[in-house]
């Protein structure tokens, strides 16, 4: 099992993770590919902050006010894996909540979190993380220093009233630290609060793999200006994350809207959904429908899930563990008619070795449309690929 432990004690910063995780050993060219969607001047080079080596990440990017729906517009588009893609819409949309919430205002354009700098990091950040295959994120106490910071909207508290309310719904926790100015950004806390929520563990020990560390770009005399990543083989067997479990029981919902309740969970933030089907009362034919929640998203899910379906009540499992197997996504490249096509490959591995390898099926179904074969002869053509690398 492979855990990822993160220690923002000298500050966060999107730039900051993204790095320390290419030097824990996160794929470079995927990273980089995601990122120069946005920003094509990016570099990457090696800096020393307070005699400790680092990984520095500079967009080179300038600025930019959009809208949520314009950032994850951009998102969408960017040359990452789809588990990316997903997360960093989620990294998005909590800092679009707490922008909403403090400004009192609905349509919030970003400022700096909306610049191209800002959606590259968060890209490159969750494309790292996804290549680097790991269970389960541990996140150490996070410093958010004190005093003042000068934005967009002027002069603010540190921390910013945007990072607070990420942080506020967040489980991480913080010090203030004696550190004066911001350390942690608006960025880097949603990063590391949806980590938390969708990776998180309290899981911590074991054989350290690999370790790395991201710079910020300021080098004060007082503090490393750097984020840790640490990259663990857990020394025993753990369950992680712990998920909860809701279901209902229909008898009386068509077809039709099942299969729309679904979607509607799964778009909501479901790890996952489905239905079983049953014998009920009176002999009637019927389904359970069950879902799969982070523990935090339980009563959100229950009420949306109640009122999809009518149910007058949905029960709810609190705290299953489940075993988790050690995931890695690889971009495969085959020759099929004369055309070449790359397709995401999820590979599955127990005590160190492959038992399951996957194509993404939406990429295998465009890449079979365009090369005039079966969607069943495509498939099996990457994973054969996939395959030769064990």
């Amino acid at each position: 099992m492979r855990l990822l432990v993160i220690d923002p004690g000298f500050g966060a910063a999107g730039d900051m993770m993204c790095g320390a995780l290419l030097a824990a050993g996160a794929d470079r060219d995927t990273v980089l590919s995601a990122m120069r969607s946005t920003a094509p001047e990016l570099s990457v080079s090696q800096v020393v902050r307070c005699g400790i080596p680092a990984w520095y990440v500079r967009t080179h990017a300038g600025p930019a006010h959009r809208t949520l729906a314009e950032v994850l517009e951009i998102v969408r588009a960017a040359d990452a894996p789809e588990a990316a893609i997903d997360l960093a819409e989620r990294v998005f949309s909590r800092i679009a909540a707490a922008e909403e919430k403090v400004h009192r205002t609905h349509h919030v354009h970003f400022h700096e979190v909306g610049a191209d700098d800002a959606i590259a990091d968060v890209l490159g950040t969750c494309t790292a993380l996804v290549t680097l295959g790991v269970d389960a994120v541990h996140i150490l106490p996070l410093s958010v220093g004190f005093g003042t910071t000068v934005c967009a909207h002027g002069t603010m508290p540190v921390p910013a009233p945007a990072t607070a309310e990420i942080l506020r719904n967040s489980d991480l926790q913080v010090s203030v630290g004696e550190f004066a100015g911001e350390l942690c950004t608006p960025t880097g806390a949603a990063l590391l609060a949806e980590f938390s929520a969708s990776f998180g563990t309290s899981e911590h020990t074991g054989k350290i793999v690999s370790t790395g560390c991201g710079a910020g770009t300021r080098d004060p005399a007082d503090h490393p200006n750097v984020l840790r990543a640490i990259v663990i083989d857990a020394a025993t067997r753990f369950f992680a994350p712990a998920v909860d479990v809701l279901e209902t029981n229909v008898d009386d919902v068509s077809g039709e809207l099942l299969s729309d309740t679904i979607s509607t969970l799964m778009d909501a933030g479901a790890r996952d959904a489905c239905l079983v089907p049953v014998v009920m009362k009176k002999g009637r034919p019927g389904y359970i429908v069950r879902v799969i929640a982070m523990p935090e998203d339980s009563e959100r899910l229950a009420r949306l899930l109640a009122r999809e379906t009518g149910s007058l009540g949905v029960r709810c499992m609190p705290m299953v563990h489940r075993f988790v197997a050690d995931r890695r996504i690889s971009s495969e490249t085959v020759v099929v008619n004369g055309n070449t096509f790359t397709v995401d490959v999820k590979a599955a591995f127990m005590d160190g070795k492959p038992y399951l390898r996957k194509a993404e099926f939406d990429q295998v179904r465009d890449a079979a449309n365009a090369a005039g074969v079966s969607v069943r002869d495509m498939k099996r053509v990457v994973e054969e690929e996939a395959w030769k690398k064990e």
